[in-house]
């Protein structure tokens, strides 16, 4: 499944824009999210020279309509904080896209990323235009599941020849010691790795074709 790694420029509209603009210095790592019928709840780790001042101009935004520290340092705060409308989730949220988190929002940026089919990455790209949430692809790569591409001997043949040391460069392990390790015959050893290298091989090489014909339907 393919997972790309966006990166976010969170418009003056949305209030944490402007906020973490007013302090470029800070970082709002964002570490869990509550959806609510109306708004959402979260919790942020806040890291700023003037962390009491930073949650002050949080508050006084009309989208945040409560902040509370739950554990603080010098600049360092815990806070939880409810929000009417948030809107820089929302296009994650009607995409259907799981987004992985923590994310740390700083000076109006943030990175995402997100593991899902391409319709739904299309889709997000769709509705971050949508709600005018500028964005750019950095990365699109294929997240293979081996245990569905491998038969379980290939799989356990693989590890235990990465454990080994047989694909190190230099080489830490000889053909025929992999296989006493693995305890088969060393042309068993040899057929089922070349079998289990080339479905790995031929997998990526499809996936990558398809991810570059396919990732500039994201692109803003």
């Amino acid at each position: 499944m393919p997972r790309a790694t966006l990166e976010i420029t969170v418009p003056d509209s949305v209030w944490i824009g402007e906020l973490s603009r007013e302090y470029p210095d800070a970082q709002f790592e964002i570490l869990t999210v509550f959806p609510k019928e109306e708004g959402g709840v979260a919790l942020a780790e806040i890291t700023a020279d003037d962390i009491e001042a930073v949650v002050l101009a949080m508050d006084e935004y009309d989208e945040v309509t409560n902040t509370d520290f739950l554990q603080r340092t010098a600049e360092t705060g815990l806070v939880q904080f409810e929000t009417s409308n948030p809107v820089l989730l929302l296009p994650v949220r009607n995409a259907g896209t799981p987004l992985e988190l923590p994310f740390t929002v700083v000076d109006g940026s943030v990175e995402w990323e997100v593991t899902a089919p391409r319709d739904r990455l299309s889709t997000l790209g769709d509705q971050l235009r949508q709600f005018g949430i500028e964005f750019e692809v950095m990365a699109v790569r294929q997240e293979m599941e081996t245990e569905q591409l491998l038969t379980p001997k290939q799989l356990r043949l693989v590890q235990t020849a990465v454990e080994e040391g047989y694909y190190d460069t230099p080489r830490e392990c000889t053909l025929t010691e992999l296989a006493d390790e693995a305890d088969i015959a060393k042309s068993t050893c040899s057929e089922t790795l070349h079998r289990a290298e080339e479905k790995i091989v031929k997998e990526f090489v499809d996936e990558t074709d398809q991810t570059d014909e396919r990732a500039p339907a994201m692109r803003a």
